[in-house]
């Protein structure tokens, strides 16, 4: 099976309200988180799904790393984090997903503390 382009990058999933919101003294972006993560996706960096909420409200800008298509099938999983407004976080995440993101290149330092752990839901 060959992979399209699409499929050969990871994704990104975020609240389109939250990641729209501008936080007062960390992000003074126009547009928020928002316009960063439209900018990876313009970029060719990951693929952005917005959806109207992750179920994380009070966690701030919640942003979920999907793994490739190849990964996922290898066992990787989706990675959570929280508050990663701004450029330096961004920056961060970029990198991370430019070098294959969950499943393919380990975590910076500097998301570490973002990340969300999430316990496994039995069905």
């Amino acid at each position: 099976m060959t992979l399209t382009p699409d499929r050969a990058v990871p994704g990104l999933t975020a609240c389109s309200l939250c990641a729209g919101e501008t936080l007062e003294g960390v992000d003074t972006a126009p547009d928020g988180q928002l316009g960063r993560l439209r900018q990876l996706e313009a970029e060719g960096v990951a693929r952005l799904t917005l959806v109207e909420c992750l179920d994380e409200c009070e966690r701030g800008d919640v942003v979920v790393a999907r793994p490739t298509s190849c990964r996922r099938d290898a066992g990787a999983a989706p990675v959570w984090f929280e508050q990663l407004a701004g450029d330096a976080q961004t920056a961060a995440l970029a990198s991370w997903l430019r070098a294959g993101g969950p499943g393919s290149a380990p975590l910076p330092s500097e998301l570490e503390p973002r990340v969300i752990r999430r316990d496994a839901v039995a069905d």
